[in-house]
């Protein structure tokens, strides 16, 4: 029934034990008020007073549904129309300040704005890149600069997550270890580098040596700080619960650490491909490092560049590894690329 002023429906029924011609009871029913309440403004009801029973009501539900079927249906239409605009919109956002630069690259190596000799079009770029990765002469540099790299990078992660978990859990080891650590921290892998030669050698074991001690720190201070960070709230509910020390750390600690771990071997991957080249370019007749200088000296530019653009690529794909592999593990935690 419609009240004139009050905006309201209202529900009429009949208690089933109560006499025909007995006083009929009312109810306000919340829910038919709102679609009574739509169906006036879209003109559906009787604004002079009609009297709004259940059946009533439940085909105006009906009606009610269709229409808002009909508008979803139209949502989602215009949706997919404009999904391809977004995903465009989305890529460029993110891709189009690199995609800008690499066509000023192009166009001002063609147009002259440029040298070319000295900055070649990537065209040709990509052609000596083609021609170096088909014809073999990049495969072997590309497979012992790896080895080097990943034998490094692995002895760093063996090495450092384990001393940093004790160092974060352990104040004792951390106050023992922290100032040696830092002194070597702060020198230079690159000044160190005469010394491990004259210590190992001008042979594999100083590159590998070199490259192992740069990845090593950004590692172990990241491990630290993870356990370091950790909310004690979680370590005191832990125990509370009857957790021993060594449980709170396996189920707490270290998952906890986990994404903090993954900045470092982030880190860790990207410093031991640049330590890389600078331990190839001296005293080595081969890998990356050493094709980069040698295209160089025999003014082979394309060739020097696309070696670049290579271990640019080949860091790209181990950083998406890592983030995909992090992702896996801490689906808690948001991950940034």
């Amino acid at each position: 029934m419609f009240l004139p002023g009050g905006g309201q429906y209202i529900a009429a029924w009949r208690h089933p034990g109560s006499p025909s011609d007995g006083a009929t009871n009312f109810d306000f029913y919340p829910e038919l008020a709102k679609v009574a309440g739509a169906l006036d403004q879209q003109g559906l009801a009787d604004p002079k007073g009609q009297t709004m029973t259940l059946q009533n009501t439940e085909k105006a539900i009906l009606i009610g549904d269709g229409r808002r079927s009909f508008r979803r249906s139209f949502r989602a239409n215009v949706e997919i129309l404009n999904h391809p605009i977004s995903l465009v919109g989305r890529f460029l956002s993110r891709y189009g300040v690199l995609l800008g630069f690499l066509l000023l690259w192009q166009v001002a190596s063609h147009v002259g704005w440029f040298n070319s000799a000295v900055l070649p079009p990537l065209d040709t770029i990509l052609v000596a890149l083609w021609n170096g990765v088909v014809g073999g002469a990049l495969l072997d540099d590309i497979a012992i600069s790896l080895q080097r790299s990943g034998i490094a990078f692995l002895a760093a992660v063996v090495v450092a997550i384990p001393i940093g978990l004790f160092m974060g859990q352990i104040r004792a080891v951390d106050r023992a270890l922290d100032p040696i650590l830092q002194l070597f921290r702060q020198t230079s892998a690159l000044a160190l580098y005469p010394v491990f030669i004259l210590l190992l050698g001008l042979g594999e074991a100083s590159k590998v040596f070199v490259i192992f001690w740069a990845t090593l720190f950004p590692l172990l201070l990241n491990t630290t700080s993870g356990v370091k960070e950790v909310d004690p709230k979680l370590i005191e509910m832990a125990r509370v619960y009857g957790a021993s020390r060594l449980t709170v750390f396996r189920r707490v600690v270290i998952p906890a650490a986990i994404p903090s771990i993954f900045v470092g071997l982030r880190l860790s991957a990207t410093t031991a491909l640049l330590l890389l080249i600078a331990s190839e370019m001296i005293g080595a007749n081969s890998g990356i490092g050493f094709q980069v200088m040698n295209a160089q000296y025999n003014f082979q530019i394309p060739l020097m560049f696309a070696a670049i653009f290579l271990l640019a690529l080949l860091g790209l794909i181990v950083n998406y590894a890592l983030v995909l592999l992090q992702k896996r593990l801490c689906q808690w935690s948001e991950v940034s690329n």
